[in-house]
């Protein structure tokens, strides 16, 4: 019999998982437990890969069982980490199985920032492994046929999945090995010598006839099917086609062999003749096609003997008719095996070494979750600090409460005199001072980074551009010009948002400058405040008016109402909702996380309560104004107006406009300190993300250029042109070939256990090897992501309430010049 076929096992790069793998769980989850049980789950999973692809593996189950393992682990980590060329940057490269290379060429190889491109390389090596260990199992012993044929299932079974799902786990063209028509022929090829095994095993536990025949049919049909495949596919070893055109015939003569028989026992004897005469025929043609000694001399001699007794009885006893070949019943067919469906996990021990960490989906969704969350915190903070402070500027414009604290007119108000201690209290000038000159410091901080990070990435594509010059076509990768967009719109928006911090900068700066004199003289002592207030006629006749007393209510109604807000913006910035079980659970119905509209609705409902009492508080504070204005114009009325009580009026009116302006002041350059402190480390992550992804180009352009370098020594009277130095390449494994069994004594032959045969001259190569893809989605110009960006992209989140600028206007204002609002997380290379 012929000699069966096994797969190469492709060849991968060895590859860096510990560094972006744990640089994307430290931005992605807080420092604690969690994290160094992931960090450390990494270094495992490393050393996973190494041991499943960083070595030669023996052809046993327990090497099987570590591809499978690896190959679980993928799968499970798949969801987990969202692996891409502008994500967590981690790029597999693999070869050819079939490519040899050439001469002037190495082999083809394929490198994709992918997951799913890993997956397909590994359960190739699962198919192939196990199709290497089928061949080398005992096939004259019962339990070797059984595990032969349990393995060449699997083999199909892995091939078939990869030609249905390679494509869409992919962003290019597959490499030829693994393209859907080459998984499909090689599936085919393994599922004939499956059902041949069982065909094997029929035959030594003496089935009936009619059973092997069927057996031995469909694997005949089986072996004509991948034979047809093979002969259109270029990339496939011709070796193995005279294999399976052999491989047709032989069982195609036992099926006919075993279906004389029962002509045979039904005396159908000139049916019989024409059985083997035609089983004759194909044994003949069997050994015309294939050029190796074959192993079918005793079945050959049993059917040339079977033969010549027929054709003895049949002219002198029976004298049948020998129909011809076209004329016989079609022999049934018996399909014993079929592909086994790969289903995960596929090793029985295996153990997720990432399960406590929650898919990225979900991570995404809790990151577009606390920004909309944020978003609506920072509405109804930035709601409650407007109304707060225009109730400010409407008793400052009617000087009140200190009005009614003056009834004596020539004593400083008691609201002033609090004011007053407020502002020493919290540094006066001094402090609001330093903080207006730090705030240039930090914002040429993060100038300083942002300016870095797209220098790296300049210089590099200056390089590039060089090479690209210098080589030409050889030159064969994505050019950086085109895979940096992405980055340098995100340095774009990142300059842009410095830009309008910096305009909010000058306007804090201008509005602090317009009250600055009054502020200073809120500083003074006692003594010199009261000096500088001018002193007017006694009102003392108001004392116990019906009207100051209703006003003095009203006063106070409004200062409960401001300490009602501040305590619920503390609530609200402190409210935390788990929102972790949500989307899990989510994900487990439906597959998917609807975050545009899940998201932003489950942040609505969690702050629904809030925003209901923040709408009713504003209710109260309009009606309390409208009342106080009411009840003010009739007390100036009952006052007696002369120059100077209007002048004392109107200092007390800028001291607490002063006053109001520096509270407003010192909150915003805090919060403008903040804000650059904030973005520090997001441009620090933005740099590492620079750093990460020239470090790969540079270690893909050297590569490259070692390529190049090996292309051109190859080629007679080459130019020179100067490259770095690079190590040697690893030569391509070649196959090696088994030696055939012993041949058995009697009964069907099992077959010799080989791979591909050894002394094959290379061939050329087809193609040039195919440059590293490289692609990533341009992010949209506006300052900031907009919801829905990637989470797996973020950081852990520096959210500012810098969203409120000078004198109650929202940062960000076209008009006001505000800060802008904080940038949400953006794109992180690990």
């Amino acid at each position: 019999m012929a000699t069966l076929i096994s797969v190469p096992l492709k060849k991968s790069v060895e590859v860096d998982l510990v560094t972006p793998l744990t640089r994307y769980i430290t931005t992605t989850y807080q420092d604690g437990v969690d994290q160094k049980e992931h960090i450390a789950a990494v270094e495992d999973l490393h050393k996973l890969r190494k041991n499943a692809l960083g070595r030669t593996l023996d052809k046993n189950e327990g090497s099987l069982e570590i591809l499978f393992r690896y190959y679980d682990q993928l799968c499970a980590i798949e969801p987990k980490f969202p692996v891409s060329d502008n994500q967590v940057c981690l790029t597999f490269t693999w070869k050819d199985a079939f490519d040899k290379g050439s001469l002037f060429s190495g082999s083809v190889k394929l490198a994709l920032a992918s997951l799913g491109y890993e997956k397909t390389c590994v359960l190739f090596n699962v198919g192939a492994l196990a199709s290497q260990i089928a061949a080398e199992q005992n096939l004259d012993k019962d339990e070797g046929r059984k595990a032969a044929a349990k393995l060449y299932q699997l083999a199909s079974g892995a091939f078939a999945h990869i030609k249905d799902t390679v494509l869409s786990s992919m962003s290019q063209e597959p490499t030829s090995d693994i393209s859907p028509d080459t998984t499909n022929t090689l599936s085919l090829v393994m599922l004939a010598q499956a059902q041949e095994v069982v065909f094997l095993k029929a035959s030594a536990d003496r089935m009936k006839n009619a059973s092997i025949a069927k057996l031995a049919s469909q694997a005949a049909d089986m072996y004509g099917e991948a034979l047809r495949q093979c002969q259109s596919k270029d990339n496939i070893p011709k070796e193995i086609h005279p294999v399976l055109a052999a491989k047709h015939c032989i069982m195609q003569a036992y099926a006919e062999y075993h279906q004389s028989t029962l002509a045979k026992q039904s005396k159908r004897f000139g049916e019989e003749i024409a059985r083997l005469q035609y089983a004759t025929t194909l044994l003949k043609t069997a050994s015309s096609r294939f050029d190796e000694p074959i192993n079918v001399r005793h079945f050959s001699d049993k059917v040339a003997s079977a033969l010549a007794a027929a054709k003895k009885d049949n002219d002198f006893i029976y004298h049948d008719r020998v129909p011809e070949v076209k004329d016989l019943e079609h022999i049934g067919k018996a399909t014993l095996v079929k592909p086994t469906p790969i289903q995960v996990p596929m090793s029985q021990k295996f153990t997720d070494l990432f399960q406590t960490m929650v898919p990225s989906s979900v991570q995404q969704a809790l990151c577009m979750y606390n920004q909309r969350k944020v978003e609506t915190v920072n509405r109804l903070t930035n709601t409650m600090r407007e109304a707060s402070s225009l109730s400010s500027g409407v008793l400052a414009s009617l000087n009140l409460p200190a009005a009614l604290e003056d009834l004596s007119g020539d004593s400083i108000p008691q609201s002033i005199l609090e004011k007053s201690r407020n502002i020493i209290q919290q540094g006066g000038v001094r402090d609001v001072e330093k903080l207006i000159k730090d705030l240039p410091s930090l914002l040429q901080k993060n100038r300083d980074i942002l300016d870095k990070s797209l220098k790296m990435l300049d210089d590099e594509e200056a390089t590039d551009r060089e090479l690209k010059t210098q080589f030409g076509t050889r030159w064969n990768r994505k050019p950086s010009g085109d895979l940096y967009r992405p980055l340098k719109t995100e340095g774009t928006n990142y300059r842009s948002i410095l830009d309008k911090a910096s305009q909010a900068d000058r306007t804090v700066r201008e509005r602090y400058d317009i009250h600055s004199q009054m502020i200073a003289l809120l500083c003074k002592p006692q003594a010199e405040l009261t000096a500088a207030i001018p002193s007017a006629k006694s009102a003392q006749a108001l004392q116990g008016n019906e009207v100051v007393n209703d006003l003095r209510g009203c006063l106070a109604q409004l200062e409960e109402l401001n300490r009602e807000w501040k305590r619920l913006e503390t609530d609200i910035n402190s409210a935390n909702f788990d929102m972790t079980g949500t989307f899990l659970s989510a994900l487990a119905q439906t597959g998917a996380i609807g975050e545009e509209v899940t998201v932003r609705q489950s942040a609505r409902q969690n702050i629904w309560g809030y925003n209901r009492q923040v709408q009713q508080s504003l209710k109260t504070q309009e009606d309390l104004l409208a009342k106080i204005q009411t009840l003010h114009q009739k007390f100036s009325s009952m006052r007696q107006s002369n120059s100077a009580s209007n002048e004392r009026e109107e200092v007390l009116k800028n001291l607490a406009s002063a006053y109001d302006s520096y509270m407003e002041t010192s909150r915003n350059l805090q919060e403008g300190a903040r804000f650059y402190n904030g973005l520090i480390p997001i441009l620090q992550k933005f740099e590492n993300k620079c750093g990460d992804i020239v470090l790969a180009r540079k270690t893909e352009r050297d590569m490259l250029l070692k390529e190049i370098q090996q292309n051109l020594q190859r080629e007679p009277s080459a130019p020179s042109f100067p490259l770095t130095p690079t190590p040697t390449a690893t030569p391509t494994p070649t196959m090696t070939e088994n030696p055939s069994p012993n041949t058995p004594s009697g009964g069907p032959s099992p077959a010799p256990r080989t791979v591909f045969p050894l002394n094959v001259p290379p061939r050329p190569s087809r193609r040039p090897p195919p440059p590293i893809p490289q692609t990533a989605s341009t992010p949209p110009s506006n300052t900031a992501p907009p919801p829905g960006y990637p989470a797996f992209y973020q950081m852990p989140m520096v959210y500012s309430p810098y969203g409120y600028g000078p004198y109650g206007m929202p940062y960000g204002s076209s008009n006001q010049g505000g800060y802008p609002a904080p940038p949400s997380q953006q794109p992180h290379y690990p």
